[in-house]
């Protein structure tokens, strides 16, 4: 009966111990847990904090007053300005270009054909016709004898002559030199009678007028007017 106290003592004894020792255990596996709590929770517990104002960065405001004046409309006065002034500018230096050039390359005449044809000469009267004046500057003379062709170039200093016909003469407007109806110089300072162009019948019967060849009366010298070319019998 001893023994089976002391067994049932012991067991006891044994149990208590056991709860000792898992009670301890337990103690120990929540204090780490307690202690690991992050001190975030922890702050959180606490009253939060009033947030300052953001205040925003030195450079996002700088850049975005950069995209303010970039992104304002040019002013359309200034732009007219800078156009009107461009474009006086590219006047200017097109024009000294162009005078530049104008100086350097040979300057070219228009001139018209020194071949052409007149017409029959049944198409002209007696006396002086000045209907090709203007556009081959010659005169249309004919007489009893001959029919002529006179260049219309004063042997003064170039200029052209005009027909008088209440006078019968030609006056140059120039210096007054003045010719007769067949261009025979009498008076002013111009040297010598007018020149006549070389003139011919073509094929057709038509007169075919030549002022590349001229027929000459030096002063002093002897005539060509009379020369084979020089007029044509009528």
């Amino acid at each position: 009966m001893m023994d089976g106290i002391l067994e049932t003592s012991g067991m006891d004894t044994v149990q208590d111990s056991n709860q000792k020792i898992e009670g301890e255990e337990k103690q120990k596996v929540t204090e780490p847990a307690e202690k690991a709590t992050p001190p975030a929770q922890k702050a959180s517990a606490s009253p939060e904090k009033p947030k300052a104002a953001a205040r925003p960065a030195v450079g996002t405001s700088a850049a975005a007053k950069s995209k303010t004046v970039e992104s304002a409309p040019p002013d359309p006065v200034n732009t007219m300005r800078r156009r009107i002034i461009w474009t006086a500018v590219g006047g200017f230096l097109a024009t000294n270009f162009l005078m530049f050039l104008r100086f350097f390359l040979p300057r070219t005449i228009f001139e018209p054909s020194t071949i052409f044809r007149v017409g029959y000469p049944t198409d002209f009267g007696f006396g002086v016709d000045t209907k090709f004046q203007q556009q081959y500057r010659v005169w249309v003379v004919r007489n009893a004898e001959r029919l002529f062709v006179i260049y219309a170039r004063c042997t003064h200093l170039g200029c052209t002559p005009d027909w008088k016909p209440s006078e019968n003469k030609f006056k140059c407007p120039c210096h007054g030199s003045g010719y007769t109806s067949e261009g025979i110089n009498f008076e002013g300072p111009a040297p010598r009678p007018m020149d006549r162009a070389h003139v011919e019948l073509d094929p057709t019967g038509q007169i075919l007028v030549d002022t590349a060849r001229l027929y000459q009366w030096p002063k002093g010298e002897q005539t060509h007017f009379e020369d084979p070319g020089a007029f044509i019998p009528v």
